[in-house]
């Protein structure tokens, strides 16, 4: 069995180990993206002079509103803590664009993008420098296969060799020469790089094909990704219409027991429609007020963050949009791992709570792919250990090569 083991390993690791040094070594490029990104572009991450206190949540997102085309609207707002840093600022076109802003001031210190490098090493990752539909997500999709044979065969073939003992198997030389010296880091860098690469190139297939992808989250029960945004789409739609439908009706019941003070509510904010389109034109209204009655988008998000900061002291970010909010509480690994708010845009009242704990089957086990496949799962360390195995995967097939053509060239000497 050893040796049709070692045939296996030899004949996928010749041909798919070029591809899968370039997928191990940038996906162990992007594991610090943020940190590195955030030192080299200090002044789009953090503001320059701390003042008391940002502007309203309300203002600022105006203001920033003013400075976008009509075709642009402001979507959400991810404010952190940190009072030195600026605020993520979400927007509906393009997909996943954003804006930094200094909370104090206003100012857009610019746009959310990847360093050249990085946007290289994802595309690298992901779809070989092709697109996101193209032969290089087939390729780098096949190599990761083949990856997980390789390492599987690696370790049978180590099971089954009874002639080395297992403390020989983990020991690398450093004083016995190049050769030994690469055959060690070969065979003991894969034993203890294999659980982890295993764990990354599982969870990475999910991106790069969707039969893969539905079966395996069909193991843990739920449906795929794809599946979701596939179905959900029209229900997703209804059930916005619907609860916009229920706010604007429970917004005007309130608002009919307001009386006088809601008449003059309403006066101001309709004089703040007429002085912005003065300012601006009419083009700009949908964006920043409700066409119904008048009142802004925003009215009530700076005080749901209030609310939620209170909730949550210590928090790591609050992200609001039009009706809804997610907290990440201090100490989760994962951005992902938000407890939701609904809340009232008529009325600013929070009417729905769902913690993280609560929330359904497949929200858990998609934030625990990505998590796992990006090693953030245990914090820092896990992180370290993923960039350190990554690495390690990026050396296999390199030191494999170096063996194999040692081996041709030491049998093609005999021969002669």
């Amino acid at each position: 069995m050893k040796k049709l083991f070692r045939k296996i390993h030899l004949w996928l690791s010749v041909p798919f180990g070029i591809f899968i040094t370039l997928i191990c070594f940038s996906g162990a490029m992007i594991v610090f993206e943020k940190e590195v990104t955030e030192l080299f572009r200090h002044d789009l991450y953090y503001v320059k002079e701390i003042k008391e206190k940002p502007l309203p949540i309300d203002s600022l997102m105006q203001m920033v509103s003013a400075t976008l085309p009509d075709s642009v609207a402001v979507t959400g707002v991810t404010v952190s803590p940190d009072a030195g840093r600026t605020w993520q600022v979400s927007l509906s076109n393009p997909r996943r664009a954003s804006l930094y802003v200094n909370p104090y001031t206003g100012e857009v210190t610019g746009r959310g993008e990847r360093l050249p490098f990085f946007d290289t090493m994802f595309h690298l990752h992901r779809w070989m420098l092709g697109s996101s539909t193209g032969f290089g997500k087939l390729l780098v999709g096949i190599s990761t296969l083949m990856l997980i044979v390789i390492l599987i065969t690696g370790i049978l073939m180590w099971l089954t060799n009874k002639h080395k003992p297992l403390k020989k198997s983990l020991a690398i030389s450093f004083s016995k020469g190049w050769p030994r010296f690469w055959h060690d880091l070969h065979v003991a860098g894969g034993i203890y790089a294999t659980i982890f690469l295993l764990a990354l190139a599982l969870t990475g297939l999910t991106w790069s094909f969707s039969w893969y992808r539905t079966g395996f989250y069909g193991m843990f029960g739920v449906e795929s990704s794809a599946e979701r945004h596939g179905d959900s789409r029209a229900q997703d739609g209804k059930s916005a219409i619907e609860r916009n439908g229920h706010k604007r009706e429970h917004g005007n019941r309130e608002r009919n027991h307001k009386g006088m003070r809601g008449e003059r509510i309403m006066q101001s904010e309709q004089k703040n429609i007429t002085e912005y389109r003065a300012r601006h034109g009419r083009g700009r209204r949908g964006r920043l007020y409700h066409e119904e009655d008048g009142t802004s988008r925003f009215a009530y998000w700076q005080e749901i963050h209030d609310e939620l900061a209170k909730m949550y002291p210590g928090y790591r970010q609050i992200t609001l949009s039009e009706g809804t909010a997610s907290v990440v509480p201090s100490g989760r690994n994962s951005l992902r791992a938000g407890d939701r708010f609904d809340f009232d845009t008529w009325s600013g009242k929070i009417t729905g709570n769902t913690p993280y704990a609560d929330q359904d089957k497949s929200t858990h086990v998609r934030s625990a792919v990505y998590t796992v496949h990006v090693g953030s799962w245990g914090g820092l360390l896990t992180r370290i250990v993923t960039f350190l195995a990554a690495l390690l995967g990026t050396t296999l097939p390199l030191t494999g090569y170096y063996l194999w053509i040692r081996r041709l060239l030491g049998r093609s000497r005999n021969k002669h």
